[in-house]
């Protein structure tokens, strides 16, 4: 049985919390530059509604709601580990990563804001901040988690394949990115890094709590 969903339209020939996915359709399809996204509960949604479209695009806002069973696959998370996240208000926007220590959610580093930035280079900066930093102190036996595949892919390439433009405004940044595939190249590091399971285990210890 599919779980129920409920679907906000900022931006459409009508706006609104919606319980269906076909009125939904109607409010959006040939609507230029519709804004809408799906929820997990009317709750949520109606939070959402109160905000910016702009504070949930990119993310994945229809968490499925997993039983005991399923989540038991999963198992638990390594807790002598640090986890990273990052957060950007806006596609491109203002960004900004961190990383903290699992067990605890107690901040280790935190960088930016950085302008005309998006969620994967923050994802992909804080991977590398972490990973260099847990080499310098000789840990590097210690796991390191993100909720972000893309990021994921980008460290085992050495490459940050983002398609932001960038100008003036974001040459920190650009700046930033060349630093760390260079440190990529230039090292070696054995830090497991692995996948947060959110849908099992809730929202990785460094959220920024923004959703």
């Amino acid at each position: 049985m599919s779980k129920k969903k409920f679907y906000v339209v900022w931006k459409g020939r009508k706006t609104g919390v919606f319980t269906s996915w076909n009125v939904v359709k109607r409010q959006v399809d040939g609507f230029e530059g519709a804004e809408y996204k799906s929820f997990s509960n009317l709750n949520e949604a109606e939070i959402a509604f109160s905000k910016k479209y702009d504070d949930y695009k990119g993310k994945n806002t229809a968490k499925p709601v997993l039983s005991a069973l399923e989540k038991k696959k999963f198992g638990n998370p390594i807790l002598e580990s640090i986890s990273v996240d990052a957060a950007c208000s806006g596609n491109p926007g203002k960004m900004e990563y961190r990383g903290v220590f699992t067990h605890n959610k107690k901040e280790i580093f935190k960088k930016g804001p950085y302008l005309k930035g998006t969620n994967n280079v923050g994802e992909f900066l804080a991977l590398v901040h972490g990973i260099a930093l847990l080499k310098s102190k000789n840990k590097e036996n210690i796991p390191i988690y993100s909720d972000s595949k893309i990021a994921m892919s980008w460290i085992r390439q050495k490459k940050c394949k983002t398609n932001l433009i960038f100008d003036d405004a974001n040459i920190e940044l650009l700046e930033l990115i060349k630093r760390a595939e260079n440190w990529l190249r230039e090292n070696t590091f054995k830090n497991p890094i692995l996948k947060w399971e959110t849908k099992a285990w809730g929202e990785i210890p460094a959220d920024f709590g923004r959703k």
